[in-house]
């Protein structure tokens, strides 16, 4: 079993174990991972599991958690076990505990740039270095801007800030993750950059995952158009017939599936609160439309579990964030996907992983969120 290292806040080793029952470490590239963890509670430092510690895996400073939750695990029958069940966040969902506040003087906090370079600004801004002293986080601490990534115009207003990374995580493809130093007895955020490991490339040895080469053990793939959206109406600032109103599509007929995008909040001045050019606000009306309906894209979902004594090895051969080759020649199905999460199970009957190609499927609580987003607060009169 896999060691779990119990730190304080401030990186203090307070205990190790190594007898638990289970565990389930997941790391995503996008969005914050979790973990679950299952002991029994007479074990020893069982105690030291307390909501804001910190839980690492072995010495993988890029497997870090804090514990959120903790309770007694019930059985199948729904009775009360002798086992705690430990849940966290990732560390990197320390980020979520902050805002977008706008500075003084201007109605939007904006940022222009590689991803890499905004997605620091806005970490920058709210936690290491924020003009309200009372929301720095001491610890968190930023690794050089290497400016990798596409160039994009970003502004936020009171947005989430975890939410605000992963939409610029997603729209660039860079991942983001906030990792352990104990020199300096520090928490280092950071951008990231997937390989291409994929079969049409001669840069780095290609990784196909499939049940015919003996790396899958499953492979399960969904294919759907129900969330899909090619045409859209972005609205802008203004009410009723005043209100600015942006298209961005070509599809005709019955291809056509058109959606309404709420883009309010994208303001119509800069940042010394002059008026922008009329094209200037119609781009940045654009550039958010295209944003949104790559999230109501044609959905293809792959999810497979990956053997562990495939002839690929984990962290070794692939990681979390390259992007692969998968195939199925029983279903007819190849396709290069970038890995954008991986679910590590730790049980005493072995090591298992399992990983998502692409994008993972929407949970109801994302579909509801993403819903709600479209909601234009119009008023009607």
């Amino acid at each position: 079993m896999k060691s779990i290292r119990i730190l304080s806040t401030q990186l203090d080793l307070l205990a190790e174990i190594d007898n638990y029952e289970s565990l389930l470490f997941t790391r995503r590239w996008h969005e914050v991972g979790e973990f679950e963890l299952r002991i029994n509670r007479y074990k020893q430092h069982t105690e030291l599991l307390q909501r804001g510690n910190i839980i690492m895996l072995g010495s993988h400073r890029n497997k870090v958690g804090i514990i959120k939750h903790r309770e007694i695990a019930l059985d199948e029958n729904g009775k009360k076990t002798e086992n705690w069940l430990v849940k966290g966040i990732a560390l990197k969902g320390v980020v979520a505990q902050r805002i977008t506040v706008p500075p003084d003087g201007d109605s939007h906090d904006r940022a222009n740039g590689a991803a890499e370079t905004v997605m620091k600004h806005y970490v920058n801004n709210h936690i290491i270095n924020p003009i309200d002293v009372k929301r720095k986080i001491d610890m968190l601490v930023l690794a050089s801007d290497q400016q990798r990534g596409s160039q994009i115009s970003w502004e936020s207003r009171f947005k989430n800030l975890a939410d605000e990374l992963v939409e610029i995580s997603k729209a660039s493809g860079l991942g983001w993750d906030v990792t352990l130093d104990f020199p300096s007895k520090t928490w280092i955020f950071d951008v990231y950059e997937g390989r291409n490991l994929t079969v049409n490339q001669a840069e780095n040895p290609p990784v196909i995952f499939s049940p015919q080469f003996e790396s899958l053990k499953q492979l399960s793939f969904v294919e759907s158009d129900y969330n899909y959206k090619n045409f859209g109406y972005i609205a802008g600032q203004g009410e009723g017939a005043d209100r600015r109103v942006v298209e961005i599509g070509a599809t005709e007929g019955l291809s056509r599936i058109e959606t309404f995008i709420d883009a309010r909040d994208i303001s119509e001045q800069d940042g010394e609160q002059q008026a922008l050019p009329e094209e200037q606000v119609i781009a940045k009306l654009r550039e958010r439309g295209q944003q949104k309906l790559a999230e109501f894209g044609q959905e293809f979902f792959l999810e497979g579990q990956i053997l562990t004594n495939s002839p690929f090895e984990y962290e070794k051969d692939y990681d979390l964030g390259d992007i692969v080759t998968i195939q199925s020649r029983e279903w007819g199905v190849t396709r290069d996907a970038r890995i954008t999460e991986i679910k590590e199970i730790y049980e005493p009957s072995g090591f298992q992983i399992e990983a998502t190609f692409g994008e993972s499927r929407p949970t109801l609580i994302k579909k509801l969120k993403q819903e709600l987003a479209q909601i234009s607060g119009e008023v009607r009169k």
